[in-house]
């Protein structure tokens, strides 16, 4: 019977109610997060760390050439593309102490949550137990709101603003304005000319 237990723990995470929960869903950029983990467990085992992890994800629409083999040449599509903006890992404790209310920062200088036509930046938090040789244990991943902060707070943090030109020039086929960077037309997919 010890081997067969033994067999299904490699397999299994241990038998634990673990739930994060926060005292706001709602943080502003430099801001900390303040919550509680809390772990009830159903069974006797060792953890290696009890942390959070957190990420900010942005997804956006871009126009991408993709080759397309019935035309034999390459067209402008539009594309999801996701990337990690911000990722962490704070750890509340190490190996055999589970640590309540624990308190971390949102960097200054990330993104707030944002949901737009074209691009969406989210946030999501959640809380692990980590067993060695075993699956870790996680609580259910949650989505926080990561708002500016407001004038009082901006204040104490300098800013720089940047002005730039934009220089625009007529697309050769639909004569449409287009920033002299972009290499294929906004308005009507053409790829750009010298």
């Amino acid at each position: 019977m010890g081997f067969l237990k033994k067999f299904t723990n490699h397999l299994t995470a241990p038998d634990a109610a673990i739930q994060l929960t926060f005292n706001n869903y709602s943080v502003a950029l430099g801001d900390n997060i303040q919550g509680t983990l809390n772990v009830i467990s159903k069974e006797d085992f060792d953890v290696i760390e009890v942390r959070c992890e957190i990420a900010c994800i942005e997804q956006a629409k871009v126009i991408k050439e993709v080759y397309d083999p019935a035309l034999k040449r390459s067209i402008p599509q539009v594309v999801d593309e996701t990337a990690v903006i911000y990722n962490a890992k704070p750890a509340f404790s190490g190996p055999s102490h589970f640590a309540n209310g624990e308190n971390r920062s949102i960097p200054v200088g990330a993104r707030p949550t944002y949901a737009g036509v074209d691009r969406r930046i989210t946030w999501t938090i959640k809380g692990v137990l980590a067993v060695d040789g075993r699956p870790d244990k996680v609580t259910q991943t949650s989505e926080i709101q990561v708002i500016t902060p407001t004038m009082q707070a901006q204040t104490a943090t300098v800013q720089k603003e940047v002005i730039r030109t934009v220089v625009m020039i007529p697309c050769k086929y639909c004569q449409g304005l287009m920033d002299q960077t972009l290499t294929v037309c906004p308005n009507c997919g053409a790829k750009r000319t010298i």
